[in-house]
């Protein structure tokens, strides 16, 4: 009997010891899974503000280069109402004297769908 009670014995002491390395392993996987999220974590923070700072090196180029673009846009602009501005006065007079020549020099005709009732 004694020998069957020191089996049992045995039995429950390598069970109990299964079961803390069991305990230990889950705790170790826990461990495992946390630090392998901390570090996926820190990974995408790394990989997003890498992609923010290219964003906004483009975004600044892209900027830059549209304020430049306005710039030159605003110059043309002006440079073509100074052109328009001198055609306009070149042309002013000798359009008035048209005008006045076609306004004043006034014949008198009869319209050639006028029919004469009498």
């Amino acid at each position: 009997m004694t020998s069957q009670s020191q089996g049992i014995q045995q039995l429950l002491q390598a069970e109990k010891r299964a079961k803390d390395k069991l305990e230990e392993a889950k705790k170790r996987k826990g461990k495992r899974l946390k630090q392998a999220k901390e570090e996926a974590v820190a990974e995408t923070d790394q990989y997003r503000m890498q992609k923010e700072k290219e964003f906004r090196l483009k975004q600044s180029k892209i900027m830059g280069s549209q304020g430049h673009l306005a710039d030159e846009i605003e110059d043309q602009t002006q440079e073509k109402i100074k052109e328009l501005n001198r055609s306009y006065n070149q042309c002013m007079e000798s359009v008035v004297k048209q005008l006045l020549n076609m306004v004043c020099d006034i014949k008198a005709e009869v319209h050639v769908n006028y029919r004469a009732t009498s």
